[in-house]
């Protein structure tokens, strides 16, 4: 990357709390997808906010096929802000994607965080043997054969059932940061999180975890979020939010900032 990471990655620093808490998002979305969450925490907290280098909001040059093939490229830009922000130690959200993230840099640099808070979280999404991750593999190339045939189609026919809840505002929302996204890379970087299993690497997170986890999810069954809660080697809790979809802090906001505050009280 030709500028500084907190420039290309459009980092922010939001709040007059003591405490860093990070929050980053999923694929797909940008850091604005957490701007109905941020009022609730910006006094409490100073709030790191940031984009995926596959964001729509970064600039599409910075993205290297070759570099982001792994999740662990995307570990090494995390720690590079929280490095360059001088963070000795933080409260991390991760969305999807960035859940993965999230697990993978507490098992790297463990000392970095004193709690993670996963939302739709999934170590693998195909289904194995004795796991059920939610999809067949033969489905999965269906989705990607359809992202690479008709980007705009697949958009607003997997934007609704994303959100899974009725609520039309976050459906356009979803759908916009999603149409911001370059196909390529979109397909590219859903490729390299559906081929992922960080299911052994769970045992090596001795980092406090909190799973939340919708009634529905299209993405992520309720099962997931138990065997991540029976399999992390450190404490762990599970939330259970009564709201369908797979993107709470569009469609219901002000319910996942009261789970998220227990979460951080805990």
């Amino acid at each position: 990357m030709g500028p500084s990471i907190l420039d290309a990655l459009n980092v922010r620093v939001v709040g007059s709390g003591k405490k860093f808490l990070v929050l980053a998002h999923g694929l797909g979305t940008d850091q604005s997808v957490w701007s109905r969450i941020l009022p609730y925490f910006r006094t409490h907290y100073k709030v790191i906010l940031f984009d995926l280098v596959c964001a729509g909001s970064v600039n599409p040059d910075y993205f290297d096929f070759r570099r982001y093939d792994k999740l662990d490229a995307f570990v090494d830009d995390l720690l590079q802000i929280l490095d360059a922000l001088r963070v000795d130690r933080c409260y991390y959200v991760g969305h999807s994607l960035s859940s993965m993230i999230g697990i993978l840099a507490a098992i790297r640099r463990p000392e970095l965080f004193a709690k993670l808070i996963l939302i739709g979280a999934s170590p693998r999404f195909l289904n194995d043997e004795d796991y059920h991750g939610g999809f067949e593999k033969g489905e999965i190339e269906k989705v990607f054969v359809a992202m690479e045939s008709n980007y705009k189609a697949w958009v607003n026919g997997y934007a609704p059932l994303a959100v899974g809840a009725d609520v039309p505002a976050a459906v356009r929302e979803f759908s916009r940061t999603l149409f911001n996204v370059r196909p390529d890379i979109s397909l590219f970087v859903s490729q390299t999180v559906f081929n992922s299993d960080l299911r052994d690497k769970l045992k090596l997170v001795k980092v406090p975890c909190c799973i939340i986890q919708t009634a529905k999810d299209v993405s992520v069954p309720s099962s997931v979020a138990t065997y991540l809660k029976e399999n992390l080697g450190g404490r762990s809790t599970v939330e259970m939010m009564d709201v369908e979809g797979h993107l709470p802090h569009l469609s219901a906001p002000a319910l996942l900032a009261h789970h998220l505050t227990r979460a951080l009280s805990r």
